[in-house]
């Protein structure tokens, strides 16, 4: 028989007084009860508790074991809430991984579950490569690419358009790109990936028609997208740019499209885990506020506009704030 059933079951006949409560209490016969008692007995070779016809007391050795189980199924209890308690409710550390041209976007929405979750501590890191989520303990990965390994959970949050832009100081010395071919004669500020070196010697500009493929010439290469949009705004080239991530600057005047009509891409934001059941609350909970907040990528709000109305929308529902956290957010970023 199972030990520790054997171990409940016989601690319930002492607290309960007799072997009837006892299988009452837990919905057990009591001749289910009794051999329970009786195979721990036979195990220990030592008798637990006296019987008679009216009642039930403990031997020494039955007085000695009872204390020791009730130790035991303590911990055991304490041990079965404590999991309990981390799928219920999000606490914990939440690692999350995300591809580096995704940063501007993923930004926003780590301090928005964070200002959400104080008791979730969240690692954030971002990698051109594809980490290994098991072998390197990461919760999440936001990515932009099909993992290579199919055992990972794929869910869908958003998606996103790499345009062309550039500074209007830029385009009034050089002159503005009518047509694709025209990029090859400018100064271009590319993306550099990891497989994907191509990026840096020409670019694939998809129009409402055709694909061109337009070499071009870039003195600036990087996987840092703070760093084309500064370069853009200073006036070194056009650059690749995320919709999203450089409407702030468009609308304010610092860039211009370029080639409106035309993109270099369009690619889906998916988030991979490595498993569909037992999620824990943390994760779960941080995939359902990364979908919402991906789903209003479309409308191109600045960054800070959409932390803030993630906050406004999930920590009063969600947050369980002492006084001395009130706001506050344990968030550590590695870079």
């Amino acid at each position: 028989m199972d030990r520790v059933t054997s171990m409940t079951a016989f601690a319930t006949v002492v607290v309960a007084g007799s072997f009837a409560g006892a299988a009452q209490r837990l919905k057990m016969s009591p001749a289910m009860v009794t051999n329970h008692v009786r195979s721990l007995e036979e195990r220990l070779g030592a008798r637990l508790l006296n019987r008679t016809t009216r009642k039930l007391s403990l031997t020494e050795a039955g007085r000695s074991y009872y204390e020791q189980c009730a130790l035991i199924l303590a911990q055991i209890e304490a041990a079965d809430t404590s999991v309990s308690a981390l799928t219920s409710t999000p606490r914990g550390t939440l690692r999350v991984n995300a591809a580096p041209i995704l940063t501007l976007n993923t930004a926003p929405l780590i301090a928005a579950y964070s200002a959400a979750y104080p008791e979730v501590t969240l690692e954030f890191t971002t990698t051109d490569r594809m980490v290994d989520l098991v072998e390197e303990g990461v919760d999440v990965a936001i990515r932009f690419n099909q993992a290579p390994d199919s055992s990972l959970i794929v869910r869908r949050l958003g998606s996103f358009r790499i345009i062309l832009c550039a500074a209007p100081a830029y385009l009034a010395q050089n002159g503005t790109p009518r047509e694709p071919a025209d990029l090859s004669r400018h100064q271009c500020v590319a993306y550099t990936y990891q497989g994907f070196d191509r990026l840096t010697r020409e670019w694939k500009v998809t129009g409402p028609k055709d694909e061109t493929l337009v070499p071009i010439t870039s003195r600036i290469q990087t996987n840092s997208v703070e760093t084309m949009v500064t370069a853009a705004t200073e006036g070194r080239g056009i650059a690749m740019g995320l919709s999203c991530t450089v409407e702030a600057a468009i609308r304010a005047g610092k860039l211009v499209r370029v080639l409106p009509e035309h993109h270099l891409g369009e690619y889906p934001i998916i988030a991979l885990y490595p498993h569909r059941q037992h999620i824990s609350a943390k994760v779960r909970s941080f995939l359902d506020v990364a979908a919402r907040h991906f789903a209003e990528m479309p409308d191109c709000t600045d960054a800070v506009a959409a932390a803030e109305r993630a906050v406004a929308r999930f920590a009063p529902a969600n947050a369980k704030r002492s006084s001395a956290d009130e706001g506050a957010a344990h968030l550590r970023l590695a870079h």
